[in-house]
């Protein structure tokens, strides 16, 4: 069974702040996690393929290609928002209400 100093360390590094009930308290579970960890390690899987995806879905990926874009000044010219600067004035995002 793991001791509250080792939880409390744990949490150090994960920087959460415990209390020492906490720890007595996660004590107790944790260690129950890693003895059900130790169960599964006592399970053949010898032949079984890992499993890295169960819904079927594939990540779709395409290969970078550079395609023309206009120039900054024919952007700035076609435009209906304000110009200032040779930027586009767009209305703000956050607010100080």
């Amino acid at each position: 069974m793991l001791s509250k100093d080792q939880v409390k360390h744990v949490a150090k590094l994960a920087r959460l702040e415990l209390t020492d009930d906490d720890a007595a308290r996660f004590a107790g579970q944790l260690s129950d996690v890693l003895s059900y960890m130790e169960i599964l390690e006592e399970v053949d899987t010898d032949g079984v393929e890992p499993t890295f995806q169960v819904t079927g879905l594939t990540n779709v990926t395409r290969k970078d290609k550079v395609e023309k874009w206009c120039e900054r000044e024919e952007l700035l010219a076609a435009t209906e928002l304000p110009v200032e600067i040779n930027q586009i004035k767009v209305k703000p995002v956050i607010t100080n209400n």
